[in-house]
């Protein structure tokens, strides 16, 4: 099967990943001459899509279209060329619209009774404030107190921002695929943030008791049902003094968690969810096992130091490569070259359990910092001070 991944940057490299894992012929497509995915594809054309003559022309080659990107013109635009070239277009249009406005996810929580931090001003003290259209950590702040918040209201224009309760807890995030009427959810992850709330790592099977892990599949199967999914959709939830509070949704292919899942339980969510769009036919019902733990992180290597950081060090690393092993991970996506001293890159790492994946993965930093003579290592978590001290130490 031949695929068109439109969108070489984080999502598309992740589109790219899962896609020539699954076998298929990946063609990337993006404006720009070298994107992120460029070099993990068999194919990248630097073509713009809503050149609609071009395109349509191009999409005869192709078998399915996987959207990996947020550009709403260059959505809007494969949404009617696909239909006209008769080609799937891995997408859910009106299910994307919700989740890509905050503001209008949150009035579905309350709307249909999904546990949310409570919204300003029915809340006390520090709150997070969110940009409605931006995803994942974007322009994510923390306010303390109402003198913060009068700064900050005087110096932007508040419109659309979320405004929320802020909550302590350990973050979790579930992928939820629809079609046809049909969902499954899929596993659930762990995620670690950094000291801006950017996701840094993924742990790929959660430490979850029974009640949660399946109050939180309900939560998901709910979410999608109501919007009668048609894709994929991410879930991501606190879990604050044991009740799990949904942060936000997001109807389209992730980044990170996905590959997470497919090395923790051999579930690859794109190749399932493609086969399903291009056959019209719902997958058959599957078991979800975890085989392995799995740890994904990202790390910047510069200077004199390694430091641990969220995905957003990735966005303008320059086409990556695909590494296989890589100071002793199993695979990393990476820019490194022998002899560079800034670079950065994606560990993928796996044990037979959380403890020897952990053991796994200190001994891959370690002789990272050996070969590079780093230092100093920092791994940073929201809430703690940047005054220099090692996080975690190894």
């Amino acid at each position: 099967m031949r695929v068109a991944i439109v969108g070489g940057k984080l999502q598309g490299v992740e589109a790219a990943y899962l896609a020539k894992k699954a076998g298929w012929e990946v063609v990337v497509v993006d404006k720009k001459p070298k994107a992120l995915a460029s070099e993990i594809c068999d194919q990248y054309y630097s073509l713009d899509v809503t050149r609609i003559i071009e395109w349509i022309r191009f999409l005869k080659r192709i078998d399915l279209v996987i959207p990996a990107l947020e550009n709403k013109e260059v959505l809007n635009s494969l949404v009617l060329t696909t239909k006209y070239a008769g080609v799937p277009l891995l997408f859910d249009p009106h299910s994307y619209a919700i989740s890509s406005s905050k503001i209008i996810s949150n009035e579905m929580f309350i709307h249909i009774g999904i546990p949310a931090p409570a919204p300003w001003p029915n809340c006390d003290f520090p709150v997070i404030i969110k940009p409605s259209g931006a995803s994942g950590s974007q322009g994510v702040l923390k306010i303390k107190n109402h003198r913060e918040f009068q700064r900050l209201q005087a110096e932007q224009a508040a419109a659309e921002w979320v405004v929320e309760e802020y909550l302590e807890g350990p973050s979790y995030s579930l992928e939820v695929i629809g079609y046809a009427g049909t969902y499954k959810a899929l596993q659930i992850t762990e995620l670690n943030m950094d000291s801006s709330y950017d996701c840094k790592r993924v742990i790929g099977s959660a430490n979850l008791s029974d009640e949660i892990r399946e109050q939180f599949e309900k939560i998901g199967l709910r979410l999608a049902s109501y919007l009668k999914l048609n894709g994929i959709m991410d879930v991501e939830v606190i879990l604050h003094q044991d009740q799990l509070k949904v942060l936000e949704i997001d109807a389209r292919i992730p980044s990170q968690t996905p590959t997470a899942v497919y090395h923790a339980t051999g579930i690859n969510i794109l190749e399932i969810i493609g086969q399903a769009f291009v056959s019209g036919k719902v997958w058959d019902e599957f078991d979800i096992t975890n085989k392995r733990d799995v740890i994904y992180e990202h790390i910047h290597i510069f200077d004199d130091q390694l430091e641990i950081s969220g995905e957003h060090i990735m966005a303008n690393a320059g086409p990556l490569q695909l590494c296989a092993p890589f100071f002793g991970a199993d695979e990393a996506l990476t820019n490194y070259s022998k002899g560079k001293t800034d670079w950065v890159a994606t560990l993928i790492i796996t044990g037979v359990n959380r403890q020897e994946a952990w053991k796994k993965r200190d001994d891959v930093i370690k002789k990272i910092r050996r070969s590079c003579q780093s230092q100093y290592y920092f791994d940073r978590y929201p809430g703690l001070e940047d005054d220099g001290k090692f996080i975690r130490s190894v």
